[in-house]
């Protein structure tokens, strides 16, 4: 390949990706006065590995640009034919060959182009290994991971308040790390738009008309459940946890007019 069919490759690439100058625009204007279809080809080549989809080629548009090539072939291989001198026939021969490896150059670039800007993770390998989500743990399964670990556990078994109910279970707090559960069944199903349960926790350093709230939460059957227990302040020394049936969203104070449970600790480290 020629000086000048490099240079007008080069800037046929250049103005497909990056844009010309208006110097580049006219210097490709003079140098694109050929009739060497493969330059043409090449620069069909680099704006076809931009598009980011490619449709299917209809049947009758391929064959007819199969046989369009294979005119192109024979023309090419008859001008380069053994009837003529020697002298001619090795020149035939050797423009075949530049315009032939001139076409594998359109290849080998088309190809080069689509494999690291149309498909970059075909040249670049896999990605980065995704990190997994974080594994979701049950409310139960965090119970059981604070009395593993928690060195300090207060324990309250829960029995029936002023209301007609026969709750069972038991509640966990400890100290250290100010966190806990209320572990209950019995309780009936409550409408969260109608009422809620709320928990409060009467503590050494707390006035009992005025015990820590401790959170609400909802009953959707009269089964088994597990609920965090969510202390708006912190909690010294537990003595008694009691729950009680108030309006949706709790209240700052509870008259403790419907005692649904109570709990009385029975163990506690401290």
């Amino acid at each position: 390949m020629s000086e000048r069919e490099e240079r007008l490759l080069d800037l046929l690439e250049k103005r497909t990706f990056d844009g010309l100058t208006p110097a580049e625009e006219r210097e490709l204007s003079e140098l694109n006065a050929t009739d060497d279809v493969s330059l043409d080809l090449t620069a069909a080549a680099i704006s076809l590995a931009q598009l980011e989809k490619v449709e299917p080629m209809p049947v009758r548009l391929r064959s007819r640009i199969e046989t369009a090539a294979d005119e192109y072939f024979t023309q090419k291989v008859s001008q380069s034919g053994s009837v003529r001198p020697v002298r001619e026939s090795n020149a035939g021969w050797w423009n075949w060959f530049g315009w032939a490896l001139a076409g594998a150059a359109c290849i080998a670039l088309a190809a080069n182009i689509y494999l690291t800007r149309v498909n970059p993770s075909s040249v670049a390998g896999p990605g980065p290994t995704p990190t997994p989500a974080p594994v979701q743990i049950t409310p139960e399964q965090q119970r059981a991971q604070l009395l593993a670990s928690a060195p300090d556990i207060a324990k309250a078994n829960i029995s029936a308040g002023k209301e007609p109910y026969v709750p069972s279970g038991d509640i966990v707090w400890s100290d250290t790390k100010q966190a806990g559960y209320i572990h209950v069944k019995g309780l009936p199903k409550n409408d969260p738009g109608h009422e809620q349960y709320q928990l409060w926790i009467f503590d050494e350093s707390q006035d009992p008309k005025t015990p820590i709230d401790g959170g609400v939460f909802d009953v959707n059957s009269e089964g088994e459940v597990v609920i965090p227990i969510d202390a708006k302040i912190k909690v010294k020394n537990p003595k008694v946890f009691a729950i009680t049936v108030e309006k949706p969203g709790g209240v700052v104070v509870s008259k403790q007019e419907k005692v649904a449970a109570l709990a009385k600790v029975e163990t506690n480290p401290s």
